[in-house]
């Protein structure tokens, strides 16, 4: 059984069909790519898959963990393991890093029945992470993406990724704004997060980011369906020709 199985999903935003039949299957250990021009439902895709309330869905099945999640909120949802990292980080003026880590962490192992980390147990846990993205002990102190630039929100969405050990990550456009140098930084912690137990869903519009996370598979969403999939070479051949061939699919 597939870890992440999506068969005729449709979804909305008030009276505007977004998906019209979107169907995909996920294993666990795989990387996908998700590639499409801008407004053909890459991030609602990712939206309706983490619970996100604005999109309403009129058909079709999201199984997750061989249940359908479509019912369940956004934090059970979450606490099952699904990981949502955003185009746009909000920021949380007055809300510490830590603070909001600790507090994602412990919430997370009450679900699953585990006992709170101590104060050392966490401090431990979070400095092992830190390295995964290079991030300095004055980053973590900060509150939440306050005054971050481009790069520091991304490289904080992989820190709180890595910190939750998600089993499905859905990365909505990582790579939107970042230099080079954040680039690698981003791609190398989400490839040391990568195993043989979880799976990665990256949504981007642009190559390069494939050049350091390969994908096993890339899919083309295209107005609200996945119109072609394919390996890697799949991402080369729209960098080079666009999305106009898609017309004709």
């Amino acid at each position: 059984m597939a870890l992440l199985s999506i068969r005729n999903l449709h979804a909305s935003i008030g009276d505007k069909e977004i998906l019209r039949g979107v169907n995909l299957d996920i294993e666990a250990g795989e990387v996908h790519s998700i590639m499409g021009p801008n407004g053909n439902g890459k991030s609602t895709l990712a939206g309706v898959i983490a619970g996100n309330e604005k999109y309403t869905v009129t058909d079709g099945e999201v199984i997750y963990k061989g249940r359908d999640i479509l019912a369940m909120p956004v934090d059970q949802r979450a606490n099952e393991g699904i990981f949502l990292g955003f185009q746009y980080p909000v920021e949380i003026p007055g809300v510490s890093i830590t603070n909001f880590m600790r507090t994602a962490v412990n919430e997370q192992r009450k679900y699953r029945g585990l006992d709170p980390l101590t104060g050392s147990q966490f401090l431990k846990l979070m400095e092992e992470k830190k390295k995964v993205v290079e991030m300095t002990a004055n980053l973590a102190n900060r509150s939440v993406n306050e005054g971050f630039s481009g790069g520091e929100k991304k490289k904080n969405e992989i820190f709180q990724m890595a910190m939750l050990d998600p089993t499905l990550a859905i990365l909505d456009e990582t790579d939107s704004g970042l230099d080079i140098d954040a680039l690698r930084i981003v791609a190398t912690g989400v490839n040391h997060l990568r195993r043989s137990d979880n799976a990665i869903i990256v949504i981007t519009h642009y190559q390069r980011l494939l050049d350091y996370i390969v994908p096993d598979f890339v899919h083309v969403l295209y107005e609200g369906r996945i119109v072609k999939s394919g390996p890697k070479e799949l991402a080369l051949k729209l960098e080079k020709e666009g999305y106009e061939w898609l017309k004709e699919l």
